[in-house]
């Protein structure tokens, strides 16, 4: 099924490049070249994910803007890279479940509702939704204890680590607490045992699985959207055309269409989602207080401190660097993925083997 396959006259005009579906993959390859193309992106957009996890712990709003001079004033360049280390060991196992998990999905599911008599649109959104969830779901196995660690590392050393943000609130900040992330997976692992690790994992769920089901579905109607919008363009444009011609869309259109798409989808997500990531983020960095002995956070006590602190509000703190981490991960990871895809694609020969 192609994504870009067009079901109506008009878009039947825009001769776009039919979808590589999983079976036409080189698997070695699509793995070996994805590690290292998004390994290059995380490095890229980790310090928009420092910001925002930041701002989503502290127990009053900050700035954007102030707070990125006060890390680079008293923290340096590496303050935006606090966990990186740890976030990318993740990144490359996650990467390759979310990519697995995505296209089988994608493929089993596209095949599925066109045969049930689905529309090709509403097939296409259908089986990039499930892909969205499916995909989440399995990556968060290994990215959640990832996340953990990662983000207890990039809070260490907040000017507001020693200040408790409401009554029963431990910001467990310490500076010296963590040396490294395999110190930090050390420690955890010690002081909380594997479900330590896996803190707000049903959160997590919630949080990405729906996310990232949106967040595909809004993508493959606003391709088509966009692409239908230019096939009206060019017909109206071209009255003369008649059967046969049409736009052929070079590789900066295609970049382009497939960025703007990209932003449209992550600004819905985003707004959607928001208040589960800030509660997810606050349960796997900071801990609760009950008789004076330190025990995690569950998801109410989380949602009223929130509440205490800054009302509804509270939850859609960092929501400015998480919609432009949200945004620009996903403009370069569609347009990356899909570059990967057409340079992992079986070669003529093989793939009739």
């Amino acid at each position: 099924m192609s994504l870009g396959a067009a079901e109506d006259d008009s878009a039947s005009e825009i001769h776009i490049p039919a979808e590589i579906d999983w079976h036409m993959l080189d698997k070695s390859k699509f793995f070996f070249l994805g590690a290292a193309l998004f390994s290059g992106v995380s490095a890229a957009l980790y310090p928009v994910v420092v910001l925002k996890t930041r701002q989503q712990v502290s127990p009053t709003q900050i700035p954007t803007l102030k707070l990125s001079y006060s890390i680079m004033r008293h923290e340096g360049i590496r303050g935006f890279y606090r966990g990186f280390g740890t976030s990318l060991m993740g990144t490359i196992p996650a990467r390759a479940l979310y990519m697995t998990a995505l296209e089988v999905t994608k493929s089993s599911v596209g095949t599925a509702t066109v045969r049930l008599g689905f529309s090709d649109t509403t097939a296409t959104a259908i089986a990039n939704a499930a892909a969205g969830l499916s995909s989440a779901m399995a990556a968060q196995l290994v990215w959640t204890p990832i996340d953990v660690v990662s983000q207890r590392l990039m809070v260490q050393g907040c000017s507001y680590s020693n200040s408790k943000s409401s009554s029963n609130v431990i910001p467990n900040l310490d500076s010296s607490r963590y040396r490294n992330g395999i110190d930090a997976f050390r420690k955890i692992l010690y002081a909380d045992g594997p479900r330590g690790l896996y803190r707000g994992f049903g959160i997590s769920i919630l949080t990405y699985a729906p996310s990232n089901a949106v967040w595909w579905a809004s993508y493959s109607v606003a391709h088509r959207l966009v692409w239908g919008g230019i096939a009206c363009y060019t017909n109206k444009k071209d009255e003369s055309c008649v059967n046969g011609c049409g736009y052929r869309p070079d590789s900066k259109a295609m970049v382009a269409v497939q960025g703007l798409c990209a932003a449209m989808a992550s600004g819905v997500s985003a707004m959607i989602t928001m208040p589960l990531d800030t509660v997810k983020t606050r349960m796997q960095v900071l801990d609760g207080e009950q008789n004076g002995r330190r025990q995690p956070l569950t998801v109410m006590q989380t949602v009223k401190n929130l509440v205490k602190e800054g009302g509804f509000a509270a939850c859609y703190r960092g929501l400015g660097p998480r919609w432009v981490s949200m945004s620009m991960s996903a403009t370069t990871m569609i347009t990356t993925y899909e570059f990967l895809k057409r340079l992992s694609t079986k070669s003529s020969e093989s793939s009739t083997q």
